[in-house]
């Protein structure tokens, strides 16, 4: 696939790395490859302790689209995030968590649905693999448009297929990490009358990890109460909300065969 020639078509990747040896050269690798080659890939270690940095400083010297940090000390997922929005000069921004990675052609099928959709805040479907690199059956299917109503009954918007407009994080940051904050600013970005865009393709390939935000139930159901209470949604509200996007995670895992 060709590379679009636009103006205002440079991204900015962001990628925040802990201790994650195991995955974050596929993570990288899958966006060195990408189909889409107008892009800057921000890493930033949060304090790993393993060979997180010395993978980066490696795959760095590759090639020069890749700016490689490293924070004094750990400052969390939200503030790591932050800082490469402060770093970033691309007019799109996209990030990648990383344990996860993305097919070949996610930037530019994104790239050219907002080109032609007028969109500035798409995301997509993703498959799903294990600790181990492999793939589950069944994948996770998107709608084609989310707008604030929607998103507050279930969060469809994975972060890490995530690409929008970087104007959106003048007023809006990721902040508090005991909550699901990459949730928190989809709703807030939302909640100014736009809508996202979903492309239904499973162009995110989501590693399910039991070490993550995500591995523990209990913890994450209070994570997502905690998102409605953040944004300002009354208790009784947040509780509605909760119950919703509980099953919609159930129906949306139920479709996803596990090993």
């Amino acid at each position: 696939m060709s590379t679009i020639k636009t103006e205002g078509n440079f991204i900015s990747i962001i990628m925040p790395s802990y201790n994650c040896e195991n995955f974050i050269e596929d993570a990288i690798r899958s966006v060195i490859e990408q189909t889409y080659k107008q892009w800057e890939l921000i890493v930033i270690d949060d304090g790993s302790v393993d060979n997180t940095n010395r993978i980066i400083e490696k795959l760095s010297n590759t090639d020069s689209r890749i700016r490689f940090y490293i924070n004094d000390e750990n400052q969390g997922v939200s503030a790591t995030r932050n800082k490469g929005l402060s770093l970033a000069v691309g007019d799109w921004i996209a990030f990648l968590d990383s344990d996860d990675m993305w097919e070949k052609t996610k930037l530019e099928k994104q790239m050219l649905h907002a080109r032609n959709s007028k969109s500035e805040f798409l995301f997509t479907g993703s498959s799903f693999i294990n600790e181990s690199g492999e793939y589950y059956q069944g994948e996770f299917k998107v709608p084609e448009l989310v707008d604030y109503r929607k998103l507050k009954k279930h969060n469809v918007i994975s972060c890490s297929s995530v690409l929008i407009k970087k104007r959106y994080f003048d007023d809006v940051k990721m902040e508090n990490d005991d909550i699901h904050e990459d949730y928190a600013v989809w709703l807030k970005v939302l909640k100014s009358n736009t809508v996202a865009h979903g492309i239904n393709e499973p162009l995110l390939i989501y590693r399910i990890s039991r070490k993550s935000k995500s591995g523990n139930k209990i913890k994450t159901i209070k994570m997502t109460y905690k998102v409605y209470r953040f944004i300002g949604i009354n208790p009784i509200s947040s509780l509605y909300y909760m119950v919703s996007h509980i099953l919609g995670s159930i129906k949306k895992y139920k479709k996803i065969k596990f090993n």
